[in-house]
């Protein structure tokens, strides 16, 4: 999830059940993005440095790195994770799993990869193009999954420990990341939708059979 959300007019720092303190720290966080994708239009990402994108926020250095312990952790990591997360366990009990996974990634495409595109298309080259970017990424998959984990365990009632929640929950995180990957690596030219939906009918019926 952390590979397709997005900045958007609509912030979660809106939610009016977060505290101010919550908000502020949202902004601040929303803030250090927003300078450093305008910088990485202007000059590229090389040549983009943590003091840069500080100025650019108006922030110290050592709030950058307080809320984001890489530079690569500002282009992987969002607002949004939770958000979607929170869809996956408000679905109805009885819903089957497939389906309760297919609605929160349409979620996930919606607010990531529709509502601000051009974001997308950077965030998503950025993975392709740069390996610093590409091998942070892989590190964080395992905490989206433990992530993902914990919500699976509670959405079906297994245990979030056992062996079949956490193949589950790496099988989608590294569906999800292999699809954002073929997407950049083909210049965005499918529609990201329909390429999530391919992703998860090889997870839930196997790899197609060769038409003849």
């Amino acid at each position: 999830m952390t590979s397709m959300t997005a900045a958007q007019s609509t912030s979660p720092a809106d939610r009016p059940q977060l505290s101010l303190r919550e908000r502020k720290k949202i902004k601040t966080r929303e803030a250090i993005r927003h300078a450093m994708y305008a910088l990485v239009r202007e000059q590229g990402y090389d040549a983009t440095t943590i003091d840069q994108i500080a100025e650019r926020a108006e922030v110290s250095p050592s709030t950058v790195f307080r809320y984001f312990p890489t530079k690569e952790d500002i282009v992987l990591t969002d607002e949004y994770d939770p958000l979607l997360l929170e869809e996956l366990l408000a679905r109805p009990a009885d819903e089957p799993w497939p389906d309760s996974v297919r609605y929160m990634l349409r979620e996930a495409v919606r607010t990531g990869v529709e509502e601000d595109a051009e974001i997308a298309r950077l965030r998503t080259h950025l993975m392709v193009q740069v390996p610093a970017v590409r091998s942070r990424m892989m590190e964080s998959m395992s905490v989206t999954g433990r992530t993902l984990c914990q919500a699976i365990g509670e959405r079906t009632g297994r245990d979030p420990h056992s062996l079949e929640v956490r193949v589950t929950a790496m099988s989608l995180v590294g569906a999800l990341m292999e699809t954002t990957l073929y997407w950049a690596e083909n210049d965005h030219r499918d529609d990201f939708a329909d390429l999530v939906d391919r992703a998860l009918n090889v997870l839930q019926h196997g790899l197609p059979s060769l038409k003849s």
